[in-house]
């Protein structure tokens, strides 16, 4: 099969589109023939040899996909998901395995459901942790990027009202989401104009001090960037890699929830699978996902 990957780490050069062998579903398992995968901070960093995690060489990137069935159950079905931990790959490819995954709505593009699955798990969990829900008020920290701009949509689906921190070029894009922008930076307590129930730390640039005063409480802090947050009594949420995955709900309610008209995947640009190292390169403001057209 054809796929992006490398042979060593190093910078988005290191990245080509050759043969490897083909991958097949395991138990628990769909193999699809992937038309769109997403690009992660997870991706860049394992390219980078930036991850702890060991991966084997060559590498194809990719954690998130949506394709349609050839192997495994439900055949011929039009799916979204992600990869398992294990792999922290395999999606940039003719075919990669999924081991969770939901029916992509028939009118969600394959360019948002490509880029949606490890975001919509992990922006849910920590929304769950939080108790985000009608009526509440919701401070997201870095709500621009990948993470960020999904947790907006699905916070403003559950009815809460949501603040987000972003740069000053970003402001519009914040907007356009529905979020009430905020000047990202020191200083956030300042900056904020009300009351807040609940804050969500996208970012990890040391704000937790301030989110916890602006919310009153390190119970009502969630990060997902700051592993220094117990140390400000403020639980770290796992990605949707980890974790147990009965917890994960997240992909059939956002499925729900764009058939309604209530939710989308912002995305930032597409490129195709030939110009992944071009997606890899990708500088400046993040505003939604960076995905790959595969086929």
């Amino acid at each position: 099969m054809f796929a992006a990957r490398f042979e060593r780490f190093g910078p988005p050069e290191v990245l080509s589109v050759g043969d490897l062998p083909e991958p097949h579903a395991g138990p628990g398992e769909v193999r699809i023939r992937v038309r769109a995968a997403g690009v992660s901070p997870v991706d860049l960093a394992i390219r980078a040899g930036r991850s702890r995690s060991p991966v084997t060489l060559p590498h194809i990137p990719g954690v998130d996909a949506a394709g349609v069935v050839d192997e495994g159950p439900g055949i011929g079905d039009e799916v979204f998901g992600a990869v398992d931990v294990a792999r922290l790959g395999g999606a940039s490819a003719e075919f990669a395995v999924l081991a969770f995954w939901a029916p992509k709505p028939p009118s969600m593009p394959w360019e948002q459901a490509g880029g949606a699955a490890s975001g919509v798990e992990t922006a849910t969990r920590a929304l769950d942790l939080l108790d985000v829900g009608a009526g509440s008020t919701l401070l997201i920290d870095g709500a621009s990027g990948g993470v960020g701009s999904l947790a907006v949509g699905l916070a403003l689906a559950r009815g809460a009202r949501v603040l987000g921190t972003g740069a000053p070029e970003n402001r519009e894009f914040l907007a356009g989401l529905g979020a009430i922008p905020v000047a990202y930076g020191p200083g956030l307590r300042e900056r904020v104009p009300e009351t807040v129930d609940a804050a969500l730390d996208v970012a990890g640039k040391g704000s937790l001090p301030d989110l916890v005063a602006l919310t009153g409480s390190p119970s009502t802090v969630v990060t997902l960037a700051d592993f220094s947050g117990p140390e400000h009594g403020v639980r770290v949420s796992v990605g949707a890699l980890g974790g147990q995955p009965d917890g994960r709900h997240g992909l059939a309610h956002a499925a729900k929830l764009f058939e309604e008209g209530r939710f989308a995947v912002p995305v930032q640009r597409v490129f195709p699978l030939a110009e992944a190292a071009a997606a890899h390169a990708v500088t400046g403001p993040r505003r939604g996902k960076i995905v790959l057209r595969v086929s």
